[in-house]
């Protein structure tokens, strides 16, 4: 188990180098002038001049970026062309908020697809099976902007239950100060993972309904209550929490729509904020951001799935 955490341990840290690199050429091979945008279009050829020495932005691309991994080796973001304030203390106003609305939503999502999936597994073919379905796939073809649209124009515009913008400010404070408005980020973030999960949760419980052991179980006179939760539920969920740990690139890029359709001041709206003004400090901070997440992401599922089943044995492998 030690061996094979310190390989992926450093399987991680390439992974995040090589992350760093692709990130910093496609950003820097990205079309337009990042002077003009952040200065404008009437900026001087010495203003210019002065904004690219000032950032390093007139050195060769390599020198560019061992200055930028030096930086980050150093604990330093950078500062942010656009709003001129360092990455780092944006990042610290943002993610608070961020993890306030991913993990709401995720925590909500594994409640609501977890023993729904196990329902339909058990009622297969039934009515019930097919509704559910027919709905899941309907929520995972669905664009995460049509979704928030459609839930605006429903519970904000016809009915107003909710409203149509997220809590103002950009702390965490200020979020949960105002619940109503915080509800339709996250139920919009919720029934997009609900779809994904739900579909894994049901494939993976019909395959364990299927196995031999069950009928041993059965044998020895447990309730069907506890036959499912006791063993049905827990073999279920391993490939569930693989998901899980695979699923943050695809949340995180749902909560950037989310949050400029309903201006949620998180990561994701401060992404394409600087997306759209060509400030590559903030890009390149939020995409490692994401990177580590999601490399820390997965080997906590590797780890869960050893947990989850003791006969997995990693020394192996």
């Amino acid at each position: 188990m030690t061996g094979y955490l310190l390989r992926r341990v450093g399987q991680a840290v390439v992974v995040v180098i090589g992350l760093m690199a692709l990130t910093f050429l496609l950003i820097h091979l990205e079309p337009g002038s990042v002077a003009r945008s952040v200065l404008g279009l009437k900026a001087t050829a010495d203003r210019i001049a002065i904004f690219n020495a000032t950032y390093g932005l007139n050195q060769p691309l390599y020198k560019q970026f061992w200055a930028y991994v030096d930086q980050v080796a150093h604990g330093n973001l950078g500062v942010s062309y656009y709003l001129q304030q360092p990455v780092s203390s944006l990042f610290a106003q943002r993610l608070p908020r961020d993890l306030l609305l991913l993990g709401s939503s995720t925590v909500l999502a594994l409640l609501i697809s977890l023993p729904m999936g196990m329902y339909q597994a058990v009622k297969r073919g039934g009515f019930a099976d097919i509704t559910l379905s027919t709905v899941s796939f309907t929520l995972y073809c669905m664009p995460a902007f049509w979704l928030a649209v459609m839930l605006v124009a429903v519970f904000a515009v016809e009915t107003h239950v909710f409203l149509p913008e997220a809590p103002a400010g950009s702390s965490i404070g200020s979020a949960l100060a105002q619940p109503r408005a915080l509800v339709l980020p996250v139920l919009t973030l919720t029934l997009i993972q609900v779809a994904g999960f739900s579909r894994y949760m049901r494939a993976s419980a019909i395959d364990t309904l299927a196995q031999e052991f069950l009928r041993v179980v059965r044998a020895k006179g447990l309730p069907e209550r506890l036959v499912l939760s006791r063993h049905v539920l827990r073999n279920s969920l391993l490939p569930v929490v693989t998901v899980v740990g695979l699923s943050l690139p695809g949340l995180v890029t749902g909560a950037i729509v989310v949050e400029e359709v309903f201006n949620y001041q998180g990561m994701g709206l401060l992404f394409y904020d600087a997306a759209t003004h060509h400030d590559f400090p903030t890009l390149l901070g939020s995409t490692l951001i994401v990177g580590v997440a999601t490399v820390v992401g997965n080997l906590l599922a590797d780890i869960a799935y050893g947990i989850l089943d003791p006969r997995v044995r990693y020394a192996g492998r």
